[in-house]
């Protein structure tokens, strides 16, 4: 059996420098010893899996690209490694919540994370320690965030620039002064359309986006990205700060926040900026609660041919629901994908009719359901593990001409995967053949065509049912086509 050769594992390696203080070793010294321990320990690391954030706080990791590219890559099907090697582990968070919640999600995907400076023993010991570990980082982080904020806030209130300068500004390297650029053009046009021509948010945002400007971030233009510039003060000449709670993105209460005089030079008069709060206030249309009760059955689950949004539900009354493309009422998307709760549910009706009429040719993904969790079979796992050997194969031979693995290593590990693969070939040949009984999946699809086309079947029971079939369906406006991406879930 496979699980009986010793496996030559293979790792990813995680470099975070946040500042320039002595303590922190460098990218290229974090990355030799990371380097050096794979090479000890028999473990294959190729250069294109070294991920490394410079200069990135650790304390979230949504603000670390590379980190979040590394934890996407490590939940993917290909399982394209199996460790996760840091020099310290307060260099894959200094979040103890975050530490742990993201070191479960690779243990989900039999992923781990090893210190190379912090060796810990198996068990609920060497737990205990991580934890401590953890518990130092994040006390030393809070400490330094105390600081920091009290310097940041006494440099705001002398109209100090600390943060991503607006769209329309670059900063000046001579005198440290944010000066004008030619963006500056795009700013006027929005508050000359906001103003004169009586445009909302959603039309500034779709007409720049059919112009091909794009936000500061190169982003497709939204809602909120033009409301934020018409009510960003720093194009009256005042500095801003304090207004977020960057934990959940929320605006803080306005006696919170620090508006002091910038030195820039002012985009437009003060007198004017308030002009335009003024009119925001007067077109602001009033809140409606949204009605209570279930959301439809069909919400979340049916997507944007254009740009793979969710399309949502839009109660304009009683009499007339429709749904559309989040992102295009958001102004990011392009197109259009309007249609009418009827005519969507009659499309899905008649495209499960034709799954169901088409018989042998149902497109479908099988799995397995077992303790909450989702497995495929083993003839399934058992192919996949042999198609990563050959994706190993070709990682080992990339660190050989990387230079990180000798040839004598390379001989090695070559003769490790072969041991592996004709273990897996073995095993597979001794598993009993499973096929599918067709009529048993057209039966399953065909009861869930039955409750949700029933009337008297409430919203929940239908959604749930539609997800035991259906993984998303696809709505193509263009085309006026709707495609049903079925799977089956199998009880073990």
């Amino acid at each position: 059996m496979a699980k009986n050769i010793l496996k030559m594992k293979t790792a990813c390696a995680y470099i975070r420098v946040s500042t320039d203080k002595q303590e922190e070793l460098s990218p290229d010294a974090q990355k030799r010893l990371l380097i050096d321990y794979a090479k000890k320990n028999n473990v294959s690391l190729l250069a294109d899996n070294i991920y490394i954030d410079n200069g990135i706080s650790g304390k979230k990791a949504d603000k670390r690209p590379e980190f979040m590219k590394m934890i996407g890559l490590a939940k993917s099907k290909e399982h394209p490694f199996d460790i996760v090697l840091v020099w310290k582990f307060s260099r894959f968070a200094r979040n103890q919540e975050e530490s742990i919640v993201y070191k479960s999600l690779l243990k989900k995907n039999d992923v781990d994370v090893v210190s190379v400076s912090e060796p810990l023993v198996d068990g609920p010991f060497g737990t205990l320690i991580e934890r401590i570990i953890e518990w130092m980082d994040e006390y030393y982080s809070i400490r330094l965030s105390g600081e920091v904020m009290r310097g940041m806030t006494e440099k705001a209130l002398r109209g100090g620039y600390q943060s991503t300068l607006p769209m329309g500004y670059t900063m000046d390297k001579d005198n440290g002064i944010p000066k004008l650029n030619d963006k500056a053009s795009i700013i006027q046009m929005i508050y000359h359309d906001f103003d004169v021509n009586g445009m909302t948010y959603l039309e500034i945002a779709r007409k720049l986006n059919n112009m091909g400007y794009r936000s500061v971030q190169g982003n497709m233009f939204e809602y909120r990205t033009i409301k934020y510039i018409l009510e960003n003060p720093f194009y009256a000449g005042k500095v801003r700060w304090n207004r977020q709670n960057h934990e959940n993105h929320t605006i803080k209460k306005k006696h919170e926040w620090i508006i002091a005089d910038g030195t820039h030079q002012a985009l437009f008069s003060y007198e004017y900026f308030e002009h335009i709060q003024d009119l925001i206030a007067k077109r602001a249309r009033p809140y409606k609660s949204r009605a209570t009760g279930t959301k439809h059955w069909l919400s979340g689950i049916v997507k944007c041919s254009n740009c793979g949004a969710s399309l949502g539900i839009k109660r304009a009354d009683t009499d007339y629901t429709y749904f559309n493309c989040l992102n295009y009422t958001k102004g990011s998307c392009s197109e259009s994908h309007y249609i009418t709760l009827k005519n969507l549910e009659s499309a899905i009706f008649q495209a499960f009719k034709d799954a169901l009429a088409c018989g042998d040719n149902i497109h479908f993904t099988v799995r397995q359901q077992s303790n909450n969790e989702h497995v495929v079979d083993s003839t399934v796992l058992l192919r996949e593990q042999l198609d990563n050997l050959d994706n190993k194969e070709k990682r080992i031979k990339r660190a050989y001409m990387d230079g990180i693995d000798s040839i004598e290593e390379y001989k090695e590990n070559k003769r490790l995967i072969a041991n592996e693969r004709k273990s897996l070939e073995d095993e597979l040949k001794n598993l009993p053949s499973s096929n599918e009984d067709n009529k048993d999946i057209r039966k399953e699809i065909s009861t869930v065509y039955d409750i949700i086309t029933s009337e008297g079947i409430d919203n929940r029971t239908k959604s749930n049912a539609l997800r035991s079939v259906v993984d998303h369906i696809v709505y193509d406006k263009k085309n006026d086509e709707i495609q049903i991406f079925f799977y089956l879930l199998k009880p073990a």
